[in-house]
């Protein structure tokens, strides 16, 4: 059983980012999403990361509820 918190700084240690409070915020202050644009289909994502991000969203798995949060402050 996986017991990782499912946070966004968690989520950015699964992505291969720097998972600090810092580094998360500068992160989504860099990057925005437009308002059709899909979070997984974005240029700033690596293919496997996009992988990553569609397989959660798909399977509702885990991970999803923070993918859409992140999803969320990408469009703020």
């Amino acid at each position: 059983m996986d017991t990782t918190p499912h946070d966004l700084g968690h989520l950015f240690k699964q992505l291969g980012l720097d998972p600090r409070p810092d580094a998360v915020d500068a992160f989504i202050r860099r990057h925005h999403l437009g308002r059709h644009e899909r979070l997984e289909e974005a240029p700033f994502w690596s293919e496997s990361q996009k992988a990553f991000l569609r397989e959660e969203r798909a399977q509702d798995a885990e991970w999803s509820e923070t993918i859409d949060i992140l999803d969320t402050l990408l469009r703020s």
